[in-house]
């Protein structure tokens, strides 16, 4: 009498020799409608079981293995896989199974029954599941055994959002717009209220002629350049008090802010 082997339950042998005669991307196609995986192209869990599933059948195939050891390898396959989704069986537990699955196709000493598989045959089986299920065996466990979803969607967060009313805009946005554009923007940058660059340039320039030529009328004797060193230093001393205005202004908001964020962290953290 011969010995009955574990057979997977999908599929039929005379299943599986259609299946042999087909290309893999059709093969693909019937494991989808065998496993009813219709969201595999979405579903991170359906996409890594459909390859698992196919990849065994295509070595399973390359080996020539008969229908009756093919059906065999995709019940191991399928038992393991169980194993682990529903048993959350540890990777020590699920490879003593695989162990006594594959030792029992061997042929009894007492027995006649035939051998499911040769020795040959039983390495190749071995070193395929090595590389393919217990060396990711981690990450289908976590695959499988936990719930992505849940750890998503069960934290709740409120974010406290500052009035722009009281506050003003931080760096060069606070700047007033007339002293920027007068001693900050290059030649041509222009406001919203100007017109072209040629125009701008032409409202810069004539006042400062304007000035100049008042400073040489009124006072003869000066040179042009003793003017303009005059009104350098008069530039570099208000350019000087407005940018320690305005760093005592942004280390005012910034301390503000800082007071703000620490009360987001105390009440993100409870």
């Amino acid at each position: 009498m011969e010995k009955s082997f574990p057979q997977w339950e999908l599929l039929k042998p005379e299943e599986i020799n259609i299946l042999l005669m087909l290309s893999v991307d059709q093969v693909q196609l019937q494991f989808e409608n065998i496993l009813h995986f219709k969201n595999h192209q979405t579903c991170l869990k359906e996409a890594a079981l459909l390859e698992y599933f196919v990849n065994g059948f295509w070595w399973a195939k390359e080996m020539s293995f008969t229908s009756e050891q093919i059906s065999f390898v995709m019940a191991l396959l399928q038992q393991l896989i169980d194993n682990i989704k529903n048993k959350q069986a540890s990777f020590a537990d699920n490879f003593k199974a695989f162990t006594q699955a594959v030792l029992s196709t061997r042929q009894s000493p007492s027995t006649k029954d035939s051998s499911l598989f040769n020795n040959d045959q039983i390495k190749a089986i071995t070193d395929y599941f090595k590389t393919s299920l217990f060396q990711h065996y981690r990450l289908y466990e976590l695959l499988l055994s936990h719930s992505r979803e849940k750890q998503l969607l069960k934290t709740e967060k409120c974010i406290e959002v500052i009035n722009p009313d009281e506050f003003a805009a931080p760096l060069e946005e606070g700047f007033p717009a007339d002293l920027y554009f007068h001693y900050m923007a290059p030649p041509c940058a222009q406001t919203p209220e100007q017109g072209s660059p040629e125009s701008h340039e032409e409202n810069v320039e004539e006042p400062e002629k304007a000035e100049l030529e008042e400073s040489t009328g009124n006072h003869e004797g000066f040179s042009v350049e003793d003017v303009r060193e005059v009104l350098g230093e008069m530039t570099q001393e208000m350019l000087t008090k407005l940018q320690a205005d305005f760093t005592e202004k942004l280390r005012v908001h910034e301390e503000t802010y800082i007071s703000r964020l620490e009360r987001l962290q105390k009440a993100s953290s409870k």
